[in-house]
């Protein structure tokens, strides 16, 4: 599900991410992709789950399957 927010950028700044995406994709689409590089990717729901067994001690056995 996708959110509507305003953000606020300098012109100069702004200009230059408008020219980088005009070469590659939407403006919007190159921000979100240039957010999801710096922080990553944002776990589903099954790994939030693990995460959150781990950190409980609830789920001591390794998973070594990482596909």
């Amino acid at each position: 599900m996708k959110v509507q927010t305003a953000l606020r950028f300098g012109k100069k700044l702004l200009e230059l991410v408008k020219e980088n995406a005009a070469e590659k994709r939407s403006l919007n689409n190159y921000i979100e992709y240039l957010l999801y590089h710096e922080v990553r990717e944002i776990p589903n729901s099954e790994t939030e789950k693990a995460i959150a067994e781990t950190r409980k001690g609830e789920n001591p056995e390794p998973n070594t399957d990482l596909d």
